[in-house]
């Protein structure tokens, strides 16, 4: 069954110079979107399927181990080319393209020689999992993002170029299954984009110091004249962006749960920026 586009997410737009800071033009696309998906659990268990295996260290001694897994369960990143991976590396947009992935608990293990090691599981969509292993760009690309990812989370110095992916096993120790986030996503009309572009983008979350209170997409569409050309949608954890004469299209994973409800939208004719603020979900505390 077809799904429907609401395209009132973007029935109107402003000018850079207006007064007022953002209008509301995200309600009534937002309600029916989350109406119209089925219910689900927010989390579900998954048992990842092993890929291959990364040896590092964690400061100068401390041997870790990063087991690559796959799973049919987690979301793919957007869909880019060798060369448009390229592009992205060398603009200044790099830092904000995010790989859907899931960064499981640390467990200890013990490496060929009969010593203590460290390994941690990262899961990754199957059907990106398949990119990685085909092009060495985009795994040397990927490999870089969740080390950092793990010494972003974990507050740990992981050896980012001593790295080597073993020869002869596909993961240290054993592959633990891991619960992740069911959260809806927007319904999407299928559209006929013989050749989409990927738009220049950046998310900032803000305040830059503690917990975000919202994040500060900047949407860079510069042969889009008018706001009546784009079809914008969200959901709690999406952004979709399709249109434009190029065409445009952007299906990008956010990495917080935001509140489509409250999220505003303009259109900066003179810039060709499309500005989206969203809230994000407040963290509820322990009882």
């Amino acid at each position: 069954m077809a799904s429907q586009t609401d395209k009132s997410l973007l029935s109107a737009e402003l000018e850079e110079e207006d007064d007022e800071e953002f209008r509301q033009l995200l309600l009534q696309a937002t309600q029916k979107i989350q109406s119209a998906m089925p219910s689900v659990r927010d989390s579900k268990p998954i048992q990842p399927q092993p890929g291959f295996c990364i040896k590092t260290h964690a400061g100068s001694q401390e041997k870790v181990f990063v087991n690559i897994c796959r799973s049919l369960h987690i979301p793919a990143p957007p869909d880019l080319s060798r060369q448009e991976l390229e592009c992205l590396v060398e603009s200044d947009s790099a830092s904000s393209f995010r790989i859907p992935m899931s960064l499981g608990e640390p467990h200890a293990e013990l490496d060929n020689s009969g010593n203590g090691c460290t390994a941690y599981d990262v899961v990754i969509n199957s059907g990106f999992f398949s990119k990685v292993e085909a092009d060495p760009f985009f795994k040397e690309f990927f490999i870089t993002i969740a080390l950092e990812g793990l010494a972003d989370k974990y507050k740990m110095d992981i050896n980012h170029p001593a790295w080597r992916i073993l020869k002869n096993r596909k993961f240290m120790g054993s592959i633990s299954g891991q619960t992740i986030r069911t959260k809806s996503s927007p319904i999407i009309q299928e559209m006929d984009f013989s050749s989409p572009v990927l738009p220049k983008f950046t998310i900032l979350a803000e305040p830059a110091g503690g917990p975000p209170e919202f994040l500060l997409a900047e949407i860079h569409l510069p042969r889009v004249g008018s706001a009546r050309e784009l079809s914008l949608e969200l959901g709690q954890d999406r952004i979709v962006l399709r249109g434009g004469p190029d065409p445009y299209v952007l299906d990008f994973y956010i990495p917080h749960d935001i509140v489509p409800e409250r999220s505003h939208a303009r259109f900066h004719r003179r810039t060709a920026v499309l500005t989206v603020k969203m809230p994000i979900q407040p963290q509820l505390g322990p009882p």
